[in-house]
This record gives structure tokens, sequence and C-alpha cells, in this order.
């Protein structure tokens, strides 16, 4: 997804942009698409395929995908057959049109994520290779392509590396337009319609971002006469076509009913501007200590953000600098400071999750690129490339430590006894698991003898990585350093991968799911003892509603107020009364001896990951249903 260099209308540019612009520089190299194209295979294309999909976000979005198909109703989302209208469509589009195409499976449900991150890889390196030079675009996307965030968060399906993508087209488009005398109709409209997709993707953030990062830059270079050269009638008239419709149709489909407020009050009061100051309904996730939140901006770059101290001193910081006429490297840096400030900043007065800055990724990913590759054309023993060294020293450093302390947990810890379940192993923390990595503060030394091939992986990676890079700097090899920055992060994020599939059994129900599909028949009801989200992939692997044995609350709380929602909410008499009824019942629980069912016959179907199924009648199982009757 390359973008073409647009001139001005009349061909007219200044003479800073013909020479910035020189294809020596700016020319997109077939060889460097390649090497991105291959990175991301290697790195992103080849997980779609394992572990099966999680519980809460990863299987409530596959399974509001799933019921769009299903329904024929690409306008009011549904989940467990529960209107779910806090989420913009965007992305259950995608995974809709991918189950079209290829089926509902696991890896069509996380293909236009993985697409739309090979996106975001192209069009940073489009904007590196304007901004910067050709070079400076193939470090950014590198660097974008093996940081450690965007990889955990586009493990499950939440839009938020989408975000990213969008505001990377804006910041290009933006860009362009104000290398041009006057802007391009493709610039302004370019702009438009990215800004329409973000609005699509994550709501009204879609307009926030772009509008802060483009007016505080405006603003401290005292240049908001640009505003009305961005041809704003037919810009805006662009931005309303494409963002618009799915607006007025939900709002038209979802009307207010009775007591029940309609789409407009609950998409836009209670789940955008109720949810920045933290008086939502239901009230939704913890919030990231600020400080954590800042430092894990930094974090989701390692191991690239070593370079950023260097990177963040190309950025003009003097007033004096802003106000004259910046040269195009000098704006692309300050926008990409101002596009990681916009997002820290927005959500440092909002509730926040660890993820909520991954959009702020790319930017930093371009400035640490822009740094690598200008200190390739500096001299040896320059300034730049000393400075660099210390950097590349303390990586050293860090990984020499990291290893250190990965072999000793590999040696002090031992291999779990076979049949043993990962979940016996941990120490549960349920007050954390509102964050998304709240289940990672569940691990114990017993519980690491499980993940002892990744560990070994990737101790002796960061070792050889960091120490390769730094010697190969020493000896002023800068493209063989920063190579071996790469292939550590494949190395290191292969580990993650099959360290995500050990762990998934504790995040996922599909073992269950699949124990149970046999003996399900239509007419059979399928409870969770809790929320919906703690068994949701129950509801996509069986294709069978789940009843709740819990008061209305979480992402089903709006939707089951409508008159026509149907009855997924059970008290629990309601529940016993089903449970010693003459229809069969399997209840999801947490617990081994479950209360709502104390008293009543109860068969053991199923156990994996700390989560057990039973049944109110008897199944005739074998195997893994009678080692449980036997751990009973």
């Amino acid at each position: 997804m390359t973008l073409p260099v647009v001139p001005s209308e009349g061909g007219q540019e200044r003479q800073s942009d013909r020479d910035r612009r020189n294809p020596a520089r700016a020319g997109y190299r077939p060889l460097s698409l390649c090497l991105i194209v291959l990175l991301w295979t290697a790195v992103y294309f080849a997980g779609i395929f394992s572990p099966p999909l999680l519980d809460d976000a990863d299987s409530v979005h596959a399974e509001a995908a799933r019921e769009m198909i299903a329904r024929h109703d690409w306008a009011t989302l549904y989940t467990n057959g529960v209107r779910y209208l806090e989420k913009a469509p965007l992305l259950y589009w995608g995974i809709a049109a991918s189950y079209e195409v290829f089926g509902v499976n696991d890896w069509s449900s996380r293909l236009p994520l993985m697409l739309g991150v090979l996106a975001l890889l192209f069009a940073t390196y489009a904007l590196g290779c304007y901004a910067f030079d050709e070079r400076a675009g193939l470090y950014s996307a590198l660097a974008l392509g093996t940081s450690i965030g965007p990889y955990i968060f586009t493990r499950f399906l939440i839009p938020d590396i989408l975000i990213g993508l969008w505001l990377t087209l804006s910041v290009y488009c933006f860009l362009l337009s104000l290398q041009q005398e006057k802007p391009s109709r493709a610039a302004c409209w370019g702009f438009a319609a990215a800004c329409a997709l973000n609005v699509l993707t994550k709501g009204l953030i879609g307009l926030v971002f772009p509008f802060a990062i483009i007016g505080g830059y405006l603003l401290l270079t005292g240049n908001l006469r640009h505003l009305l050269k961005l041809r704003l009638v037919s810009s805006t008239l662009i931005f309303l076509a494409l963002a618009a419709p799915w607006h007025v149709i939900a709002a038209i489909r979802n009307p207010s009913q009775g007591e029940v407020r309609g789409f407009l009050w609950f998409y836009f009061v209670n789940e955008h501007f109720r949810r920045f100051i933290g008086t939502r309904v239901p009230p939704g996730y913890d919030t990231v200590p600020l400080g954590i939140f800042w430092a894990l901006l930094v974090a989701w770059v390692i191991p690239w953000s070593a370079f950023l101290p260097q990177a963040l001193g190309d950025v003009p910081w003097r007033w004096r600098e802003w106000r004259r006429d910046l040269d195009g490297r000098q704006q692309a840096t300050l926008i990409c400071l101002l596009w990681a400030l916009a997002i820290v900043g927005f959500f440092s007065f909002s509730t926040r999750q660890e993820y909520y800055t991954i959009p702020a990724v790319p930017a930093l990913a371009l400035l640490v690129g822009a740094r690598l590759a200008r200190e390739g054309s500096s001299e040896q023993f320059s300034a730049e490339r000393r400075s660099a060294n210390i950097s590349s020293l303390a990586l050293m450093i860090f990984g020499v430590v990291a290893c250190g302390v990965g072999l000793y947990l590999f040696f002090v810890s031992t291999p779990p006894a076979p049949g043993a379940d990962l979940a016996d192993l941990l120490k549960k923390n349920p007050q954390d698991y509102d964050f998304s990595l709240g289940h990672v503060l569940d691990l114990t030394p017993r519980a690491l003898g499980a993940f002892r091939a990744p560990l070994l992986g990737t101790s002796l990676a960061l070792l050889l990585g960091g120490l390769l890079n730094w010697m190969f700097r020493r000896k002023g090899q800068l493209d063989r350093g920063n190579a071996t920055l790469v292939g550590m992060m494949v190395i290191v994020l292969t580990c993650v991968h099959f360290a995500f599939i050990t762990f998934s059994p504790i995040l996922s129900s599909h073992a269950l799911a699949e124990e149970i599909r046999p003996y399900y028949r239509p007419g059979d009801i399928v409870a969770v003892d809790g929320e919906y989200h703690r068994a949701s992939t129950l509801n996509f692997y069986l294709g069978a509603p789940l009843r709740m044995v819990h008061e209305p609350s979480g992402n089903l709380w709006y939707g089951v107020k409508f008159p026509d929602a149907p009855r997924v909410f059970e008290t629990p008499e309601s529940f016993r009364a089903l449970w010693a009824g003459p229809g069969r019942v399997f209840l999801w629980s947490e617990s081994e001896n479950p209360s709502l069912v104390a008293g009543l016959r109860a068969f053991p179907v199923a156990f994996s990951g700390g989560k057990y199924i039973f049944c109110n009648q008897p199944l005739g199982l074998h195997g893994l249903g009678l080692f449980v009757i036997e751990k009973n």
C-alpha cells in the first residue's frame, strides 16, 4: 500500500520540496518492500493460525462479526443475540467479509487485522520515505514491525493498530498539503477519508487525534491560516459521505423505545463522553496509573526505544524554531512528537488501558527510523555515532542482565508433570483481570516450568542480539547492527507466540467447547456462572446462545433492555429450576464445586485452564470426563 508523491496543482513546488523528493532519496525500492512483506509474514502472518480465540474481546468481537453475516445485518451489531452498539463497525465489517470468503474459523478472524498491520507497515515506510528518505522509511517500518507493543496487542481482536494506520495516512496527507502552495484534492480529500475511516474504526477519537495533531502543529508554528487552504467544504463532504451513513442507519434502526434510550445516546453520550470522564454505565475497565501509562508508550517500542533520546534530539524544541520556515524534516519530526503527545495526553485525563497508546507507536518508530538513517550518513567518530553507541551499549547490558535472569529461571524451574493443568500452577489475581495484561500477574515460579523453551530462546536472543549489535556498531557497520536487532526481535516475538499458545487455555474456553460439542443438541441450554465475556468462546465455537447466571452487566447490559432482546440472564433461583427440569443444561464455572448446583445432581464433563463444565444429566463420558470425576 504505497502512496504516490502528489505535487501541488499546476506543478508548483518550493525548491526545498524538490530537493527533498530527489528520487535517489525518496523513491521506493522493491527490495525494501520485499523485506517488509517478509518480516510481516514471519512475525504476523505466521501467527494467525494459533492459538484458538480467547474469551472476552477476542471472541466477543469475532462473534459480533459471525452474527453479522448470520443475520445479514451489517448496520446493527449483535453478540449472543443481543444488540452490541458500543463499538464502531469497521473491524467487524472486515472480519465478516473474511468469513464470507474463507469461512468462519480462527485464522479468518485474524486475517483482516493482520492485513491492517501490513498496510500500516507500508504506510509507515511511505511516510518515512516522503518525510525523510528511503533509508529512514525502511528503518521506520522495520522498527514498527518488530516492536513489542504492536505485536502483543494484535494477538486479539481490538482495532487500536488500525487507528495507527489511519493516523499515519492522515499525517502523510497533511504533510503533503504543507509542502504544496495550493494543497491538492488528493491531499485534502485523502486526509478527510482517513479521518472518516478512523471514526468508523474507533468513534470520535478518529477526529480528536488528527485534529489535535494538526491543530497543535499549526498553532505552534503560527500557521492557522493553512486550515483555509484545505478545501474545507469538499473535504467535509467527503468525510460525511464516508462516516455519516452508518451512524444514520444505526440510529434509525435502534431508536429509543419507551425507557430505553436509543443508539445516539448510548453510542455518543455513554460510550464516548461518559467513558472519557469515568461515569460510563456500567463501569468499564480499571485505569492504568498515569506514570505507568506514559512509561508503557516507551516500553511498547522496545528495543528501538533505546534510540529515542537521540531521536527526540532531532525535534525542533524552541519557540523561535517553530515560528520560522521549518524544513521538511523538522516539520515531520515535530508532527511525530505531537502525534505521540496528543494520544497520551488525551488519555491522561480519561480512563485508560495499557494498549491505548498503541496508535502512537508509529510516530515513535518514524522518529527512530529517521535518526538511524541520519546516523548512517554521519562520520564514524561523530557525536551522533558516539551517542548511538551509548544506547547500543545500554541495550547490550540489558540483554546480558535479561539473559542472566532468564537462564536462572530456566534452570531453577522444572517441567510440569505429564497431564498437569497450567491453572493449578498459577496464583489467581482476579482483582487485576480488568486490565488487558492482568493474567500475566498470575505467573508463579512453578508455572514458569511450562515456558522453559520460549524462556531459553528469548534469553539467548536478547544476549546475542544485544552483543552483536554493539560489536557491529563499534566497527561502524550500522546496517548489520540494526539488522541484528531485527533478527533478535523476530526470535523474541516467535517465543512470545509459543508462550502465548501455552498460556491460552487460561484465557480461552475453546477446549471446553470442543469437549461438549459432540453432546450439544439444539434446545440445550449452555449457562455461565458469571459474566458473558468470561466464557464468550463457548458462544463463538458452539454457535449457541449463552445464559448468564448474573445480573445484567458488561457487553450485554444495554442490549437486553430492548423489548425484542432474548432472555440471556438468569437468577440463581431461575437457573436452579432449569437445572432440575427435564431439559439438558450445561454449566460453565470457574469453581470445582459451584454453589449454583449445591444439593443438586451435577455431572462433571470437562476441565481445562481452571474452568469446568458440568451437566445436569449423565452423558456417558470417558477420558477427560472420567478424569474430572475422579479428581472431584
